[in-house]
């Protein structure tokens, strides 16, 4: 065989592996670089709920992932080659419910068992820290109004009570009594600032308690949330490094190779 020819079919051979080795090397990078994405995510998420860790009424929010098949190429039938890819499952809110803490403040209340006060617009909230607006109604501190089975409840006197069951009472007069729902399914809730929800699924009434005086404390772990994000941290620099590994190695093989 001639030399030409041999350095022909030597040129090709090392193309084709040459080929065959970056495409296994960007896969391996697109793998840590999906990692390092999530990861990202989830920090932001533990800072989110670090917070709101004193916000009354705030539901700390959980991430899941799933695993994504990486394939051969994009032409049918779709073939994978064993290797998978981290992505964003989904992100949930944690229902379960915080702290009593008393306040001694007549207009801040929580809810004892399921259930949420039902405001304004179709939106729902467990942080029972209301005032008195302008126009002498009960709202949340954003002066959105608390709705009661009639309505908006105006609470314009000296003295305000508000029973366990909910009704309220100004200078011993009923003025209305608060609407707590609960939903079947609360995945249908759309979390907003301040430990509010909405919704346009109508939620059913439930008869739980009412506590004057008091405040449901979020049921965020400020101290377990900060190590889980210390964790997420160390994964995250762990997949830099990974990143630059096979960054590092591709430029060393192109630059061996173009010799």
């Amino acid at each position: 065989m001639k030399k030409s020819a041999q350095r022909k079919i030597t040129k090709e051979t090392s193309c084709s592996l040459c080929t065959l080795w970056f495409k296994k090397m960007y896969k391996g990078m697109y793998i840590a670089l999906s990692g390092a994405i999530l990861k990202q995510r989830h920090m932001d998420l533990f800072a989110q709920n670090v917070a709101n860790a004193s916000t009354p009424g705030y539901k700390k929010e959980r991430i899941s992932f799933k695993d994504y098949l990486i394939p051969v190429d994009n032409k049918p039938p779709l073939v994978t080659d064993g290797r998978t890819m981290a992505e964003l499952g989904k992100v949930e809110n944690d229902f379960s419910s915080g702290g009593i803490m008393s306040t001694g403040n007549p207009l801040d209340l929580a809810v004892n068992g399921e259930g949420f006060f039902s405001l304004e617009d179709n939106k729902y909230t467990r942080n029972g820290n209301f005032r008195i607006d302008s126009e002498g109604y009960l709202a949340t501190q954003d002066g959105t109004k608390v709705v009661g089975s009639g309505g908006p409840i105006s609470v314009q006197g000296k003295e305000i009570n508000i029973s366990t069951s909910g009704e309220v009472f100004v200078d011993d007069i009923s003025v209305g009594k608060l609407k707590i729902v609960d939903f079947s399914d609360k995945s249908t809730l759309e979390k907003l600032n301040g430990g509010v929800f909405v919704t346009d699924t109508p939620g059913e009434e439930v008869k739980s308690s009412v506590s004057q005086g008091f405040l449901e404390s979020s049921n965020v772990d400020a101290v377990k949330e900060m190590v889980q994000m210390i964790t997420a941290v160390r994964e995250f620099e762990a997949y830099q490094k990974m990143i630059q590994s096979f960054d590092d190695a591709t430029s060393k093989v192109t630059n061996e190779m173009g010799r």
